[in-house]
C-alpha cells in the first residue's frame, strides 16, 4: 500500500515540478519584456563613473562630462540616439537569463517549501514560518543565479552600450569576453551577485509571503469569511509591488558593484564616459570603498530610482503571472 502510494505520488511531483518550471519561465519572460526600458536606463546609470544627478555634475573633482544626469534626460537621449529598440537592448540574453532564472527559482522554492511543510499544496505553504520563506527564497535565488549567470553578464554588457555599438550582437560580446578574460570571465562578478541575491531573494520571497498572509487576514477580517483564503489579482499585485520595492532598495549597492565587475576591462565608447580598466577593483569590499571615495555614497545608489520603479512592477508582474499561470497549467495537468 505504502509503495503504491509512493509510486502514485512521484508522477504527481514530477508534474508539479514541470508546472513550476513552465510558470516560472513564462512569468519571468513577461516581466522582463515589460520592464526592459527601465532596466536599460538603470544599467546605464550603474556603469557610469561620472555623476548621474545634475547636482553632482557641479562637483570640481569630476574629470569628464556626464552622459546621463536623470531619468527623463536619459529617456530622451536613448530615444533620440537609438530609437525605441534602444530600450530593449540586451533583451535577448536577458530573456535567456530570466526565463531559466525564474524557472529554477520557483521550482527550487516550491521543492523547499514542500519539504518543509510536508505537502505540495500551495495553500499549505502559507502556514510556514516567515523565516522559512526567507531562507527558501535565498537558496532558490542562489541556485537560479548560478544556473543563468553568463546570460546576466551578456545582458549587462549589451544594455550598457549605446550607439555606435561596441558589440553588434550577443555572439561578438561572448567571443570578446572569452578572448579577453577566458571562460572564467563569463562569471565575472558572481561572488558579489551571490552576496546580493541571498538577502535580495530572501527578502523578496519572504516579504511577499508576509504581505500575502497579511492581505488574506485582512480579507477574513473585512468580509468575515473564515474559509476565504484567497487574494484578488490586484491584492497579489500590491504584495508583489511592495516586495519588489523593499528588497531592491535594501540590496542596491551590491547590484552596482556587480555591474562594475561585469564590464570591468571591456570595451566602452568614449561618448558614454570613462572605461573601467582591468583590475580597478580588487574585491567586493575594495569596490565598495573605491566607489564611496571617488563617487561619494551616492555612487552606491546610482540607478536606484529607475531600479525601484522597475523592480516594483517587475516583482508584481512576476508574482501575479506565476500564480495565475501556475494555477492554469496545474488545472490542465490535473496537479493540485
Amino acid at each position: 500500500m505504502g509503495a503504491g502510494a509512493g509510486a502514485a505520488e512521484e508522477p504527481s511531483q514530477t508534474r508539479r515540478a514541470l508546472v513550476d518550471t513552465a510558470a516560472g519561465a513564462i512569468s519571468g519572460g513577461i516581466s522582463r519584456t515589460v520592464t526592459s526600458p527601465l532596466d536599460v536606463i538603470k544599467i546605464r546609470f550603474q556603469v557610469q563613473l561620472e555623476p548621474t544627478a545634475k547636482w553632482g555634475v557641479l562637483r570640481r573633482d569630476v574629470s569628464g562630462p556626464s552622459k546621463y544626469t536623470g531619468l527623463m534626460q536619459a529617456t530622451k537621449d536613448i530615444l533620440r540616439e537609438e530609437g525605441l529598440p534602444g530600450f530593449w537592448r540586451g533583451n535577448v540574453p536577458a530573456l535567456f537569463m530570466y526565463m531559466p532564472y525564474t524557472a529554477i527559482q520557483f521550482t527550487v522554492l516550491h521543492k523547499l517549501k514542500t519539504f518543509a511543510s510536508g505537502s505540495s499544496r500551495t495553500e499549505d505553504h502559507l502556514h510556514l514560518s516567515p523565516y522559512l520563506s526567507y531562507v527558501s527564497g535565498a537558496i532558490a535565488g542562489s541556485a537560479a543565479t548560478v544556473g543563468s549567470y553568463p546570460f546576466d553578464l551578456l545582458r549587462t554588457i549589451l544594455a550598457s552600450q549605446g550607439e555606435p555599438k561596441v558589440y553588434p550582437n550577443m555572439r561578438s560580446a561572448l567571443v570578446d569576453i572569452v578572448q579577453t578574460r577566458g571562460v572564467r570571465g563569463l562569471y565575472a562578478g558572481l561572488i558579489p551577485t551571490l552576496v546580493e541575491i541571498i538577502p535580495y531573494a530572501g527578502l523578496q520571497f519572504g516579504s511577499y509571503d508576509t504581505f500575502k498572509r497579511s492581505m488574506m487576514s485582512w480579507n477574513r477580517y473585512r468580509y468575515g469569511i473564515e474559509e476565504d483564503d484567497s487574494a484578488s489579482s490586484f491584492q497579489l499585485f500590491l504584495c508583489g509591488f511592495a516586495a519588489g520595492t523593499f528588497s531592491k532598495a535594501a540590496c542596491h549597492p551590491l547590484d552596482v558593484v556587480k555591474k562594475r565587475f561585469q564590464i570591468e576591462g571591456l570595451k566602452r565608447h568614449p561618448r558614454y564616459g570613462a572605461r573601467i580598466e582591468s583590475s580597478t577593483y580588487k574585491g567586493m569590499y575594495h569596490a565598495l570603498t573605491e566607489i564611496v571615495v571617488k563617487e561619494g555614497f551616492g555612487g552606491l545608489y546610482k540607478g536606484l530610482f529607475p531600479s525601484v520603479v522597475k523592480s516594483a512592477p517587475a516583482g508584481a508582474v512576476t508574482f501575479v503571472a506565476y500564480e495565475y499561470i501556475s494555477d492554469w497549467i496545474g488545472a490542465k495537468a490535473g496537479v493540485e
